[in-house]
């Protein structure tokens, strides 16, 4: 794993204000097409879905895309599609045996970094068949990834963005894709220069990227966190920081909006309080917690 103090925690400010970008969903329009196209098929294959692949296709969509569980971590993203799968009714109804995976739920429950470099530490020293089981459908979909996403644009807007926070806030991504697929799609769409850091799984959780980068260095209310998922906002809050949701479904209006009034009040000081907490419950109604079979 790449320690992230040795990057970000070494990033001296250049400028007063910082702002912090997710990446999918949020810079790119790459979220629908990566969950749909490259991870779900993925999850019906390696737990072995295929007799009830339409409700595994809705739990997983729902879980990743349409409920507050968006954005989340990938191996926390499985377990949660399983548990809803195994509660769906018409899956029941079929009797068909949803995997329990228990030695992957102990370490998902155990370690704190989340990602493949981990998961390959514990499976060097241990024979899980569980854990070998996830490991695998985890690099299938990278793979998928590699093969399938490409020419994925940013929404619009994003780039104009992207140069007015240059011109005044010191700006990094903030993401939990890992590295070496943020740094293809950035470079893709020449974008790699219009932030410092381009920060990824291998860099700890966004929680943990915010904290080596603002910590000590900015006022808080100079610190702002752009996100499409609740982690995002987590992630700020975790860290003091303030938020700006670009909101799934209205990505382009979002984008407008910050390019508009939002960024000009983040530097004026007029951003928080409830200009804030206007945007953020309006982002929080488009993200339940239950489906609608739930």
């Amino acid at each position: 794993m790449i320690d992230s103090s040795n990057v970000l925690n070494e990033m001296l400010p250049d400028k007063s204000f910082f702002v912090g970008i997710d990446s999918d969903g949020c810079v790119f329009d790459s979220m629908e097409i990566k969950q749909k196209e490259c991870f779900c098929p993925q999850f019906i294959n390696h737990m072995n879905l295929q007799p009830v692949s339409k409700y595994a296709r809705e739990a997983w969509e729902f879980v990743n895309l349409y409920s507050t569980y968006r954005g989340v971590n990938r191996f926390v993203a499985l377990a949660r599609a399983l548990d809803l799968l195994k509660k769906h009714p018409q899956v029941r109804a079929r009797n068909v045996a949803i995997p329990e995976l228990p030695g992957f739920r102990r370490w998902i429950d155990t370690e704190k970094h989340l990602n493949n470099t981990t998961l390959l530490e514990v499976l060097d020293s241990s024979a899980d068949s569980d854990l070998e089981k996830v490991y695998k459908w985890s690099i299938d979909v990278n793979e998928t990834v590699k093969k399938i996403i490409r020419n994925v644009p940013p929404f619009p807007h994003v780039r104009e963005c992207l140069r007015k926070i240059m011109n005044d806030a010191d700006s990094i991504v903030v993401s939990q894709t890992p590295c070496e697929a943020l740094s293809r799609e950035w470079s893709e769409h020449s974008l790699q220069s219009l932030v410092r850091i381009i920060a990824g799984q291998e860099m700890g959780t966004k929680t943990e990227q915010l904290a080596s980068a603002v910590n000590g260095k900015y006022h808080p209310e100079k610190c702002l966190m752009i996100g499409d998922v609740p982690g995002d906002y987590d992630a700020a809050k975790h860290n003091g920081i303030l938020f700006y949701p670009i909101n799934p479904g209205h990505e382009e209006l979002s984008w407008e909006r910050f390019y508009d009034e939002a960024f000009r009040r983040f530097l004026d000081g007029s951003f928080a309080g409830d200009y804030q907490n206007v945007l953020i419950s309006e982002f929080r109604r488009l993200l339940p917690e239950e489906p609608v079979w739930g």
